[in-house]
């Protein structure tokens, strides 16, 4: 119990509150309530940035997996790490006083450009707050949010942390099963959908939710009445009449070391864990990030399009924007089948983050657009990226370089939207070395960020082609630090970090939290890598994703799969498979167009009808290529995997069949996560047939 000395109140534990900075101040560091006769006037000092306590809620461990519970944060004594932390009202309400006129959010309306400024986003958030509480959110409780990024997203994710609950993305691509055991597992009162597709998918298992209170859809009315279920006007009203001061009283008490948003990891292997992020994860992390991109208050401009319910996405469009006060611009639900590049255009930021597969996609397009060009043409092309790929690896302007600006550089990024790109990186997944070197070409360096959901995002990171080196990761963050466990005589080692990004714990799940946090607090990636002698950090591998022959040889399958990919340029996605497997084999898709709705069609895509072309074969179609097993097709990708193989380290190494696939992975089709990463388990599961007749050939042959 706590005691509240201005009447003498006893009262359970939690149901006091800590006053404002100044009244712990004046009156000598009491605690108040609001309950108690003397706490309306105490509360008469505005709710300010300034006047709020940095109070943190006694912890003795520096994990948990209970929602209610808060931990020790891995501070510093001093230099970066050390910072005061703050909650994520607290560091809205600062850049409010700071940039309360500047545009926070852009977005369509109704086909017409709109935007909010940070002081209307701060009071619709504070409103969504208080029909939150309005509904009956609890504190500690979901809110669970379905759907593309939208100010109604954000809105939605920062009300229901004002109002004590837990932000929780799900994925729009998840199935109804799949929704249903994010928004159990994680209590959720309320759950926010997009529109009717995803609001029939909660009604489907609404009756599986005992915590459900409500459903809110963003977008249009909903085609159903019923008592639970409102549109968004009508939910914004719901807390009108919630008094200011009862929605200030949850917010102070917020505290920086208790959990305010749930991450939930894609569940390749069993289910999805729920990752606790703190309010200080959050903080603290942003904060850190924008130092290291030189972020300028006011002055950047981002463009929101990758799945916020994925870390990477939240942390960069929610967090990290609000910590500079930058312009988020929202790109169109079809921005990844093809609509990216037009809000680009329009939107020019200064700031851009893209995951492999969309830089992929943009390299393919230029190739393509590329190769229609007039002989002139591409010989300019070609002789201005060998002076871009010059002058980004060696930090020298070589000679030739305006004139390359001027002719080619400038118009590829205004073309591509990046003509006021200060930085641009990739992360989520393993970018090519191909593709690294064809952006450095054109100018546009693009750098990697490393870290994963219980890093709160990035750990390491380069920004800087001052300070870069390719393919690496770039170094740790300020105020961070990387182990390399167990390393062997190469200096490859499980990467494991420590930082005030490293997460609370995952909910309710102590034996998955044991597997990845020891006992000193450090937290295990499952990655293998290594630190070169500036502490640029490579990543080689991933223990789980380590192919374990039969002969009992270790081999790490993304080097093998983008070397092939590199040499045979037809080749859209390959996985190597081996795992207690006397020989590695390879499964193979080719490059095709996609439909409306992200699916691989039949319709080879023009880098792949020129790759045909060049090689003297008519075939429109994948089905065309496979149904002769287009013999000059066949006989180019048994060279590069030739050329593969003889840079192979050893003979276990190298790859001894392969099959082509009937059609590529995709996200619908499931081989593909949100973040466009191979999803191996569920692969192996959906074509066990193809892989069986593999390696039964091989044996009948021996």
């Amino acid at each position: 119990v706590c005691v509240c000395d201005t009447a003498g109140v006893t009262h359970p534990q939690g149901d006091c509150l800590p006053s404002t900075q100044s009244d712990l101040t004046s009156m000598a560091g009491k605690r108040f309530c609001p309950c108690c006769p003397d706490a309306e006037e105490l509360r008469e000092v505005p709710l300010t940035a300034a006047s709020l306590a940095t109070t943190l809620s006694p912890a003795e461990q520096l994990w948990s997996t209970r929602r209610d519970q808060a931990v020790k944060l891995r501070m510093e004594g001093s230099g970066p790490g050390s910072e005061a932390p703050i909650t994520i009202h607290q560091m809205f309400l600062e850049t409010v006083e700071r940039f309360g006129d500047h545009p926070a959010l852009v977005f369509k309306k109704d086909g017409q450009q709109a935007s909010m400024t940070w002081r209307q986003y701060y009071e619709q958030c504070r409103a969504a707050a208080k029909s939150f509480l309005q509904l009956g959110l609890e504190r500690y409780h979901g809110v669970a949010i379905l759907g593309f990024n939208s100010p109604e997203w954000f809105i939605s994710d920062l009300g229901s942390i004002f109002a004590g609950g837990l932000a929780t993305g799900i994925y729009t691509t998840n199935s109804p099963e799949a929704c249903q055991y994010v928004a159990a597992n994680c209590e959720a009162n309320v759950v926010v959908v997009e529109n009717q597709k995803q609001l029939d998918k909660i009604l489907q298992v609404k009756d599986q939710l005992p915590h459900l209170k409500a459903i809110v859809q963003y977008r249009g009315e909903p085609q159903q009445k019923a008592p639970y279920l409102y549109s968004w006007e009508e939910f914004m009203k719901l807390g009108e009449d919630v008094p200011d001061e009862q929605l200030d009283a949850v917010i102070d008490s917020l505290r920086a070391n208790e959990c305010c948003t749930l991450i939930y990891t894609s569940g390749t292997t069993g289910n999805p864990k729920g990752v606790m992020l703190s309010h200080d994860n959050m903080t603290w992390t942003a904060r850190t990030a924008s130092v290291v991109i030189k972020a300028k208050g006011g002055v950047e401009v981002l463009v929101s399009y990758l799945p916020l319910s994925h870390v990477a996405a939240q942390l960069i469009d929610i967090f990290v924007c609000m910590s500079f006060a930058g312009t988020t611009v929202f790109a169109e639900p079809d921005a990844l089948k093809g609509s990216l590049v037009n809000t680009l255009k329009e939107a020019r930021p200064t700031l851009f983050l893209g995951v492999p597969r969309v830089w992929e996609k943009m390299q393919e397009r230029m190739k393509t657009v590329g190769a229609k060009a007039s002989p002139l043409r591409k010989r300019v092309a070609d002789w201005a990226k060998s002076i871009g790929l010059q002058y980004n690896q060696s930090n020298a302007v070589p000679w030739g370089f305006m004139l390359a600006n001027n002719l080619v550089f400038k118009k590829v990024r205004e073309a591509l939207g990046l003509d006021r790109c200060r930085v641009c990186l990739s992360g989520a997944a393993p970018i090519t070395k191909d593709t690294l070197e064809y952006f450095m070409s054109l100018n546009i360096p693009v750098m990697e960020v490393y870290g994963m959901s219980e890093s709160s995002g990035p750990h390491t990171v380069a920004v800087s082609i001052n300070d870069y080196r390719l393919t690496s990761c770039g170094k740790v963050m300020p105020g961070c630090k990387t182990n390399l466990e167990n390393p062997d005589a190469d200096g490859n080692g499980e990467i494991c970090f420590w930082g005030r990004n490293v997460f609370m714990g995952y909910l309710n799940m102590p034996d998955k939290l044991a597997d990845a946090v020891d006992e000193n607090g450090w937290l295990h990636s499952g990655d293998l890598g290594r630190n070169d002698e500036r502490d640029f950090l490579y990543i080689t591998g991933r223990i789980k994703e380590l192919i374990i022959t039969a002969g009992g040889e270790n081999i790490p399958p993304v080097p093998i799969e983008d070397a092939l990919k590199a040499e045979v340029p037809i080749i859209s996605n390959a996985m190597l498979l081996g795992d207690k497997l006397k020989f590695l084999s390879m499964m193979l898709t080719l490059k095709c167009n996609m439909d409306d709705n992200g699916e691989p069609t039949d319709e080879l895509s023009p880098e792949a009808l020129d790759f045909c072309q060049q090689h003297g074969v008519k075939a429109t179609k994948v089905s065309e290529v496979l149904a002769n097993k287009e013999p000059a097709i066949y006989k180019a990708i048994q060279e590069g995997v030739d050329r593969v193989n003889a840079r192979a380290t050893s003979n276990a190494q190298k790859v001894q069949k392969w099959v082509v696939l009937e059609r590529d992975f995709s996200l619908p089709g499931g081989e593909l996560g949100p973040t466009m990463k191979l999803r191996r388990p569920i692969v192996v599961k959906m074509y066990q047939d193809k892989i069986n007749e593999l390696y039964a050939v091989a044996a009948e042959k021996q």
